[in-house]
């Protein structure tokens, strides 16, 4: 098992990685993993170029925010209370994603390796002024069920055993939401 510093290390290396690859800007997105009671989140508006594993805030299951903790955090924090085997969560901005569910109609990948790891990713429509009351309860119970959901017009969130495959989701979906683009784009 590795160590709560070790997993700090993980996550803001993999959380640039969401900024290197373009699915989030300098400034976007979040990222968290569990440690036993504790929720290690990114800062609100952090800098993914300039991240480092001390600027992690340290809140805690039963809801304890942190000051300085991510906006999102109460949502991290309510995911892993709904899901005892997430581990890891991310939440990117993949534009192919984001792009692909404007609609508010869920995705369905039509590339071989989106239809295998997740054949279908809920689509959840809140309202930009009730985002932060709305959108913790609403993306932990997509997320109790589901690898990955999308808030229409905002973003993706991944939820994992492992920060490795929390990324991954991230990274896998934003590819079939760009594999299904192009396609639109041919026929």
């Amino acid at each position: 098992m590795k160590s709560r510093e070790d997993l700090k290390l993980q996550l803001v290396e993999h959380y640039k990685w969401l900024r290197q690859y373009g699915c989030n800007d300098s400034h976007s997105g979040n990222a968290s993993f569990r440690w036993q009671d504790e929720v290690w989140v990114t800062p609100t508006g952090c800098c993914a170029d300039t991240l480092q594993a001390d600027d992690l805030i340290c809140c805690d299951i039963s809801g304890r925010v942190d000051e300085g903790a991510s906006l999102d955090a109460p949502l991290h924090i309510q995911i892993y209370q709904k899901n005892t085997k997430a581990q890891a969560v991310f939440h990117s901005h993949g534009p192919h994603t984001v792009a692909m569910t404007f609609s508010g109609q869920d995705f369905v990948p039509i590339d071989f390796e989106g239809q295998y790891y997740f054949p279908l990713v809920p689509v959840i429509t809140i309202a930009y002024d009730r985002y932060v009351h709305e959108a913790p309860a609403a993306v932990a119970n997509v997320l109790a069920d589901h690898k990955v959901t999308v808030v229409r017009g905002h973003g993706v969130y991944a939820v994992a055993e492992t920060i490795n495959l929390a990324y991954k989701w991230s990274c896998s979906v934003e590819l079939s939401a760009k594999t299904a683009w192009l396609e639109k784009q041919i026929n």
